[in-house]
């Protein structure tokens, strides 16, 4: 049976979920971390579906006409063989899924499990901070996310496929990746959070799945909160990082990660 939790705790977690989500600074590693740090017991099953179920609900509705455009386009590219761009940037959002899809149903959540560790958080979380401010700094910043060829989206799916380790951030490895190809920050940052969708949603389902298969009761006034608080706050990230971000670049997330990997290694060695 799951055990129950209190306000605090859904507050507390729901947010951070929605405000992790879509930042590059890791929202597994800060959902593994927290309860550690405060002594908490795991959230369970059921309140990770509903978190993932809100930070998806957030990027779907902030999205909404991209999505709609580039399902339209696609589907009659389908029929007519004539791709437009929205056509061909929801072919890269599938293409550039499958890695981590692969990857996944491969190692069929092992990995993760296995190297939930503070430890090696604080290692992926220095070390692919480092990466991020680098490719900040090097990348040419002149590409948006249209400009996307077959092989930038080869680069940027396995780079994906990385973040199945946890303290990554899959947004930031994303963001870096695609910085990295010359892509400006907002249109890496687009490019990550409409990403995001396969990815929020195939995680949402695999645990909806073993939800049911768990047969455990569900607190759901706990679930109907961590889907609002999460969806709200992951919609206000979206749009705040997407109106910031070129003007204040990476480094500021790349500085949090040095310091939340310090304060870990200091807390756990």
């Amino acid at each position: 049976m799951e055990t129950a939790l209190d306000w605090l705790q859904i507050t507390l977690l729901a947010l951070i979920q929605g405000i992790t989500e879509f930042l590059p600074i890791s929202s597994s590693g800060h959902l593994i971390l927290v309860p550690e740090l405060l002594g908490w017991p795991d959230q369970g099953l059921a309140f990770d579906v509903a978190v993932h179920l809100g930070t998806l609900s957030a990027v779907l509705i902030y999205f909404r006409r991209d999505l709609w455009l580039m399902g339209r386009d696609w589907s009659q590219s389908l029929i007519t063989r004539q791709p437009t761009s929205n056509s061909r940037l929801a072919w890269w959002v599938i293409l550039a899924t499958l890695p981590a899809l692969a990857f996944g149903l491969f190692l069929n959540n092992g990995i993760e499990e296995a190297l939930r560790n503070p430890l090696l958080i604080a290692a992926t979380t220095i070390v692919f901070g480092a990466l991020l401010w680098w490719s900040d700094v090097r990348g040419k910043k002149i590409r948006d996310e249209y400009s996307l060829s077959f092989k930038d989206i080869a680069i940027i799916g396995l780079a994906q496929a990385i973040a199945l380790i946890p303290g990554t951030s899959r947004s930031g490895i994303t963001m870096t990746a695609a910085l990295f190809l010359g892509l400006t920050p907002q249109a890496a940052a687009r490019f990550s959070f409409l990403l995001s969708i396969p990815i929020i949603l195939g995680a949402g389902l695999i645990k909806w799945l073993d939800l049911l298969a768990a047969k455990t009761a569900v607190d759901w006034v706990a679930m109907f909160a961590g889907v609002v608080l999460s969806a709200l706050s992951a919609y206000l990230v979206i749009a705040l990082f997407l109106q910031w971000i070129s003007r204040i670049g990476m480094a500021p997330f790349a500085l949090y990660r040095f310091a939340l990997g310090a304060l870990l290694l200091y807390l756990f060695l």
